[in-house]
């Protein structure tokens, strides 16, 4: 099995900071691309962030110049840093992975975290 488990988050006023991370575990052999999406209240889930294992890394416009993801292959985890948060960042944030598992090699599946809530205030 495999798993991916969300930690950090919060509230924050408008213009401060935060950092999120996400940690995949279980039976896994390799891990394709990794990243964050957004959902909002109300609005359909947005990319974030997204990150392959070759260091490659595309971000959502909203967020270029403010947020900025570190990424460890041989860990599995996935930390997100935001910084000048605006009220419009408010959202549940999930990670997801595109995972190899050891006991299906060669078969690809996408798993997601169960999302954390970061909330800005204005």
């Amino acid at each position: 099995q495999v798993h991916l488990v969300e930690s950090g988050g919060g509230m924050v006023q408008a213009g401060g900071s935060l950092n999120i991370s996400c940690a995949a575990n279980g039976s896994i052999l390799s891990i394709n691309r990794m990243g964050w999406y957004r959902q909002a209240p109300g609005k359909q889930r947005e990319s974030v962030v997204i990150t392959t294992t070759g260091g490659i890394t595309n971000a959502a416009d909203s967020v270029k110049g403010r947020f900025t993801v570190s990424r460890d292959n041989f860990k599995g985890t996935l930390d997100l840093y935001m910084s000048s948060l605006k009220p419009e960042d408010t959202a549940v944030y999930y990670c997801f992975a595109e995972v190899q598992a050891t006991t299906t090699p060669g078969l690809w599946k996408t798993y997601w975290g169960q999302g954390t809530q970061v909330t800005v205030s204005s």
